[in-house]
């Protein structure tokens, strides 16, 4: 490009232009010609320089924030604060669940939780080694945390198993500029009206110096600080545990777990119920049954024929307790009897895998026994099989949940709702054979 900027400055005098006849070229243009010229030789020294510029112009994007500011100001972010977030900042356009124009379109990338089995989810040493480092953390907050149960009713090792599954108790660092996510995502997001929402909240939360701009780390979809809240969930579930006269998740362990026990409590916690009991279905089991809507009394399941796990004694309390069966691989590895406050961890994240990690961690942290029953499946379908599935299933009259491409728990059961009607073997557990009979239903 820039060879050929000075090929046209000196297209006037010729291949063959004599000395005279430059010297004869008016002022003004032989002046325009040498910035040309000048121009080109920038171009040459620098050509990064140039595209970076070029690269960074995105007035659609500047135009987008300023509209911002009367949102931004009705929610009583001061005018600095404002400028001093949206100064300089600019797209991250290799975020994922962006929709962008020209490209195709692309979905979050997938969790662990979703496309890994059980066992490589649930790894012993990954489980060990943060047992190990929850329980020597239970010594440091000891008063910290007794505080925290008895104010919310929330046992430590819940709060804590949350904190090591999210950020690894604070040692693994968020990749993302929360801002810059969040900003990107309400541009070209598919949901720019929610994360609109949470950019707003991010500025007024460092406006309130909860935290700094450099400070405000997150993952991809914008969640931040050591137990990972969206700027929204902070403002519903944030506590000040520390007394220091700001919520601060991103540096106050106080604040963080205690934030962490209010949000469980917001969404129903309820005190002194375990989250689930590991349990060994009776041969005669219908896995089908295990869906959030069939809920019985603990001891009518163990009137049918399942047993605890660890043969534990249960109190009339404790037998009264409603629960729903789960099998995460369907009759084969480990079932479950799931309290309410299985499902309030759900929604914390919200899949099956997350919170058998978080329970389990947190037990492990008084009880280093593993799970009764290994784990068997050794093979996942891909999301998209199990979109197929979800589909397949969804024009049989089985399936009337989200095409998610999770096999949770409705999914499951559908399927072996399907299995029935079908005459296959009866295990609830998405293959491809029982995909390509789905398909062959048609």
């Amino acid at each position: 490009m820039a060879g050929l900027i000075i090929e046209a400055a000196f297209t006037d005098f010729g291949s063959g232009a004599s000395l005279r006849k430059m010297l004869l070229t008016p002022w003004p243009v032989m002046v325009r010609q040498l910035h040309i010229v000048i121009l080109a030789l920038v171009l040459c020294v620098a050509p990064g320089w140039w595209s970076g510029v070029a690269a960074a112009a995105d007035p659609g994007f500047a135009r987008f924030l300023a509209e911002l500011w009367p949102q931004a100001r009705e929610a009583g972010i001061s005018r600095a604060t404002f400028d001093a977030v949206t100064v300089g900042l600019e797209p991250d356009y290799k975020l994922p669940d962006l929709i962008l124009p020209g490209r195709p379109k692309t979905g979050a990338p997938a969790q662990a939780e979703f496309v890994q089995v059980p066992a490589d989810y649930l790894k012993e040493a990954s489980i060990a080694r943060l047992a190990a480092a929850g329980q020597k953390l239970f010594q440091q907050y000891q008063p910290t945390l007794r505080g925290i149960e008895q104010r919310f009713g929330v046992p430590a090792t819940v709060v804590l198993a949350i904190w090591g599954r999210e950020t690894d108790y604070g040692r693994y660092r968020l990749p993302y500029d929360a801002v810059r996510v969040m900003a990107t995502q309400a541009y070209v997001g598919r949901r720019k009206d929610q994360y609109r929402t949470e950019f707003i909240m991010a500025m007024k939360i460092i406006d309130e110096g909860a935290v700094t701009r450099q400070g405000m780390r997150s993952s991809w979809a914008g969640a931040t600080g050591l137990t990972q809240f969206l700027p929204s969930e902070y403002y519903k579930h944030g506590v000040d545990f520390d007394g220091d006269g700001k919520v601060d998740i991103w540096n106050s362990v106080p604040d963080a777990l205690a934030s962490a026990a209010q949000q469980l409590v917001n969404k129903g916690w309820k005190p002194s119920v375990r989250w689930a009991y590991e349990v060994r279905a009776p041969g005669n089991a219908d896995c089908t049954r295990g869906v959030p809507e069939l809920s019985q009394p603990i001891g009518q399941w163990l009137r049918e024929g399942f047993t605890l796990a660890r043969n534990d004694k249960l109190s009339a309390s404790e037998l009264a307790e409603p629960a729903s069966l789960l099998q995460p691989e369907g009759i084969y590895g480990p079932a479950f009897l799931t309290t309410k406050n299985y499902f309030v961890i759900k929604e914390y994240n919200f899949s099956d895998l997350y919170v058998l990690f978080v329970g389990h961690l947190a037990d492990r942290m008084t009880n280093p026994q593993p799970f009764a029953t290994p784990w068997a499946a050794t093979k996942q379908l891909r999301t998209a099989d199990v979109e197929a599935m979800q589909r397949g299933l969804t024009r049989l009259g089985l399936y009337n949940d989200k095409i998610d491409g999770k096999a949770g728990m409705m999914t499951r059961s559908a399927l072996g709702a399907y299995q029935k009607s079908a005459r296959l073997k009866l295990d609830c557990w998405p293959s491809e054979a029982v995909l390509r009979s789905i398909e062959a239903a048609r």
